[in-house]
């Protein structure tokens, strides 16, 4: 106890002796923790926009103009059976025109130029979440599609494909960044702590001389590229709530209906940027002080 005392209070001196050189290093890795958490944030968005979007997303799958009552009640019993397919809803040719006079209202009237009811009756699909993958999407399609009384089977392909093409790139892009931030970070710390240790070469010298150990001499170091973290780590979370409470009001002030796209971040969040830091910068500090001979 008195060893770890004795380091702590060391650590906590030099901390203030270097504090210019530290408020440097504290600020490095606020921002880059900040720039990490601001892109992860994103993504999580991101992410939660596609899960929900994907609640409502689905397959059409229009029947032939011939098709019996006997032969869709017979599909529709086929299409249930799916085990990919969660949700069967039969529109009938009369359903499908009011809704589309619903959704055309003033402009309805072009529809009394046909005689007969142009749009035939459908099913629409709604598929497992785990299913909307663009390619396993299209191959569920062709499959339906080649079912006996499906003329055609239509979905959102491009902007399936689209939403899926921009969520893996943001994923990528956060994963390729968090690997750059986290060796920035160990890098600046190591760098300030070898910093450090030079500067008082002449005291661990004497304290050699003393019998000291090389653990009881790495201690203070340990410590002080702890601190280091932590703090970085605390500025950089309470920029992030900062600049996420900021985001939630003005946000809505523009499009208020994307508000509701908007995850609310959780105390466990910052908790984590604060963790983060102080990892990254204890890593560089074991590592400075590891390689540094004495």
């Amino acid at each position: 106890m008195r060893i770890f005392l004795y380091s702590l209070q060391t650590a906590l001196k030099s901390i203030w002796h270097e504090k210019w050189i530290n408020l440097l290093t504290v600020l490095s890795i606020s921002i880059g923790l900040l720039i990490l958490s601001s892109f992860i944030v994103i993504t999580l968005n991101m992410d939660s926009v596609l899960q929900r979007w994907s609640k409502s997303f689905g397959l059409v799958a229009y029947l032939d103009e011939d098709l019996t009552k006997e032969a869709e009640s017979t599909l529709e019993e086929l299409l249930r059976q799916d085990e990919d397919i969660l949700e069967v809803r039969y529109i009938s040719k009369d359903r499908a025109a009011q809704e589309i006079q619903t959704i055309l209202g003033d402009d309805a009237r072009i529809l009394e130029d046909f005689r007969e009811n142009p749009l035939p009756s459908s099913f629409e699909l709604r598929l497992k979440t785990e299913l909307l993958d663009p390619e396993l999407v299209r191959k569920k399609a062709e499959a339906i599609q080649e079912m006996s009384g499906i003329e055609e089977v239509q979905y959102g392909e491009k902007w399936l494909s689209s939403l899926s093409t921009i969520a893996q790139m943001m994923k990528m892009g956060t994963v390729f960044l968090g690997c750059a931030i986290f060796t920035a970070i160990i890098f600046i710390t190591y760098s300030t702590i070898k910093i450090f240790f030079y500067r008082r070469k002449d005291e661990i010298e004497t304290l050699k001389l003393l019998g000291a150990t090389k653990s009881f001499i790495r201690l203070p170091f340990l410590l002080e590229g702890l601190f280091i973290g932590t703090t970085g780590g605390l500025i950089s979370a309470f920029a992030l709530f900062g600049l996420y409470s900021v985001v939630l009001v003005k946000i809505p002030e523009l499009l208020p209906s994307v508000t509701i796209l908007i995850l609310s971040l959780p105390l466990e969040a910052y908790i984590s940027v604060t963790l983060a830091g102080a990892l990254m910068s204890f890593t560089g500090s074991f590592f400075a002080v590891g390689k540094i001979r004495y």
